[in-house]
């Protein structure tokens, strides 16, 4: 079971990446969506990171808020 507090950085940290403050914001910055391009589609992922977006979209599930959050800081 997994038992971990979902927040961007942690998020960021199952996906296998950097997943201080700094390093966020750069990637936040570096990494922008077409508004119609979802998130699990984007061309930046693996596709592990990919598949884990799309699942836990999909379920519904402890990750989706951040999950959702992030989709919304790209697509600015």
């Amino acid at each position: 079971m997994d038992t971990t507090t979902p927040s961007l950085n942690t998020l960021f940290q199952q996906l296998g990446l950097k997943s201080n403050d700094s390093d966020i914001d750069q990637f936040i910055r570096q990494h922008k969506l077409h508004r119609r391009t979802l998130i699990e589609d984007a061309p930046f992922w693996s596709s592990s990171q990919s598949q884990f977006l799309k699942e836990e979209r999909r379920q519904d599930g402890n990750w989706t808020e951040v999950i959702d959050y992030l989709d919304g800081l790209l697509h600015k």
